[in-house]
């Protein structure tokens, strides 16, 4: 199975004036195909260093995937970088630069001369016609190596990758397998605790196993490579059912399922409705639950009530006392307070649940970067709302 790499190019990618997305697009296009991808670069709008990057990425890897310069302008490169990697001219094809003049004139406009420049492709390269824009995408074979230039425009990279690259290579590396991703999304648990419980797991080679830690919660991510679809989905099911075996309620969904939407149904089932009061963490919760609810339309009735944020709460009987008058006020069943202060230079969160079964306090120990804190506290606290 061939291995892949992408490249995307741009100076202003490395200044952070812009966000690189295509590469995501590029690797899940890439993993749905069976193929591997071993690395992702980027670099500026220099001919040498792409050049380079060229080069070194053909050492490992069969496919090379290059998005950006392709444009009309000098400081797009990646036609004469490419044909510097291996080593060819550039020439000029005239099919190509009709090819443009007559997108042009679907726009309504007139090309300048500089726009020649995308005419010009690395001596016998394979070109890429662009319906969706203006610039000719090109493949450049060598040995079995192919390097593919894209443009950086999301749209048109990702028309071009999905109706042409992606089937000449499955045609070229007679690719018939697939690779497939299914995501466990845990909370209430550390990661060190998780590779604990499933060690032997991550050990594995097909399919693999990996952990993926945020703010209150851990990922498990099982991929796997297979002939099909089917074949790959029960080699995860059985791995997936002794990761569930293993970690138990920690479990809160799979894939799209969302810590908010479990919270939700939790208290659906039980027939309860909620009101939530929080300080300190800018009406995270709020904000969040109001998206959920509004996403669990085949529910009967609207289990998230509302909520209020109280900036000037200090203490656990100022919460509590906001939390009960927030039940009365809507007439729910459960309430939930979450205080988020600063004390002596550290993060002092308080939860308090008041449901019909009784009142719970918590006070999870917090330790990480400040910037990370209110996302704690919201995901402890959906997570003690779907553990109820």
């Amino acid at each position: 199975m061939p291995a892949a790499e992408i490249i995307t190019i741009g100076t202003e990618i490395l200044l952070g004036e812009i966000v690189d997305t295509n590469s995501r697009f590029i690797a899940r296009k890439l993993r749905d195909a069976g193929i591997d991808l071993y690395r992702q670069t980027s670099v500026g709008d220099n001919p040498q260093r792409i050049a380079s990057a060229i080069k070194f990425g053909m050492q490992g890897s069969e496919i090379i995937i290059t998005t950006g310069g392709l444009g009309p302008t000098v400081d797009d490169p990646t036609r004469d970088a490419v044909a510097l990697a291996v080593d060819v001219e550039t020439e000029f094809r005239p099919e190509l630069w009709e090819q443009i003049k007559e997108r042009f004139k679907k726009f309504g406009r007139k090309p300048t001369e500089n726009n020649k420049r995308q005419a010009y492709v690395p001596v016998g390269s394979i070109a890429v016609e662009n319906p969706v824009g203006t610039a000719p995408a090109f493949i450049m074979e060598s040995g079995d190596r192919s390097v593919i230039a894209l443009p950086g425009v999301p749209r048109e990279m990702e028309y071009l990758l999905e109706n042409k690259i992606i089937p000449y290579l499955k045609r070229r590396y007679k690719i018939t397998g697939t690779i497939k991703t299914r995501l466990i999304h845990t909370a209430g648990v550390g990661e060190s605790q998780i590779d604990e419980r499933i060690s032997d797991l991550e050990r594995q080679t097909n399919p693999t196993v990996g952990l993926a830690a945020h703010s209150g919660q851990v990922d498990i991510r099982i991929t796997c490579k297979a002939k099909n679809e089917e074949a790959a989905d029960k080699k995860i099911s059985l791995t997936e059912k002794i990761i569930r075996e293993r970690l138990g309620e920690w479990i809160y969904g799979v894939d799209g399922d969302t810590l908010d939407s479990a919270a939700l149904k939790n208290l659906a089932q039980k027939g309860w409705r909620l009101a939530v009061v929080e300080a300190g963490l800018g009406s995270g919760i709020i904000r969040q639950l109001s998206r959920a609810s509004q996403g669990l339309d085949m529910l009967e009735f609207n289990i998230f009530a509302g909520g209020e944020t109280i900036s000037s709460i200090s203490s656990l009987t100022e919460l509590k006392s906001a939390t009960q008058r927030l039940i009365k006020k809507h007439r729910v069943e459960v309430g939930l307070g979450t205080l988020l202060s600063a004390k002596k230079e550290k993060f002092e969160i308080q939860v308090l649940i008041i449901t019909p079964d009784g009142t719970e306090h918590v006070m999870p120990l917090f330790g990480g970067p400040p910037e990370y804190a209110p996302r704690w506290a919201l995901n402890h606290s959906l997570n003690l709302l779907r553990s109820l």
